[in-house]
């Protein structure tokens, strides 16, 4: 049996209601997507904005906060937690990547360790980490009592938990690099590629004390290359 199409017609007073309705609920939709999309953008624009401020904040105290919980210094000949607290007033960082195993560091370290001392309590705001390139906890204790190390270091086996000191650390050692709080190389054992040791970097360090107003404006110890 064959349907009559007009047996399924629609009436146009339902048609143009059916339609005006399809109208409207299309308009609504359009409206609620356009309120999505606005905050949608709201969100993302307070989102950007916190990040930019986390990010403003952890820069000004980048080195402190990659160190932070890694720490360890000589107390009594052995190695003991560091508190971080004591990263909070510095402003620029000495990176001293060295080794006991190494010849031309052991040459060094006592340079640095009596360039340190006689700046210290001038400088207050500076200080040294040392990052060890050693072969065991052992040899960097070793290598820490024997020099007399007055800095902290990163605790051996957390080196791995610091790859945003890491980084800092050219093709050979000893390698010193002047950093400020925030990770702005302001001298380095390496210049262009080449190695110019990091006695030429205490020089570096103390024209940056001397432009600071600090009082220590001497020639440091052991200036030159290592």
């Amino acid at each position: 049996m064959q349907l009559r199409a007009e047996n399924f017609s629609v009436p146009k007073d339902e048609l143009e209601k059916s339609r005006r309705k399809m109208d409207e609920q299309a308009a609504e939709r359009a409206l609620m997507a356009e309120r999505a999309k606005e905050m949608i953008l709201f969100t993302k624009t307070n989102c950007s904005n916190s990040a930019a401020r986390v990010v403003a904040h952890g820069s000004a105290d980048a080195i402190a906060g990659a160190a932070k919980g890694n720490l360890v210094r000589l107390q009594n000949g052995n190695l003991v937690s560091c508190y971080d607290e004591e990263l909070a007033p510095k402003q620029i960082y000495g990176l001293y990547f060295s080794a006991h195993w190494c010849p031309p560091c052991r040459k060094f370290t006592p340079q640095l360790v009596a360039y340190y001392n006689q700046i210290a309590h001038d400088h207050p705001e500076f200080e040294i980490i040392f990052v060890s390139a050693d072969k065991s906890a052992e040899d960097m204790a070793t290598y820490m009592r024997e020099s007399g190390m007055p800095w902290p270091a990163i605790e051996y086996g957390k080196l791995a938990n610091v790859p945003a000191l890491q980084k800092y650390v050219g093709r050979g050692i000893p390698d010193l690099v002047i950093v400020d709080a925030s990770g702005k190389v302001l001298a380095d054992s390496f210049v262009g590629g080449k190695y110019v040791g990091p006695g030429r970097v205490l020089d570096d360090l103390s024209a940056i004390f001397a432009r600071g107003g600090g009082s220590h404006k001497s020639r440091p110890i052991g200036s030159g290359t290592a």
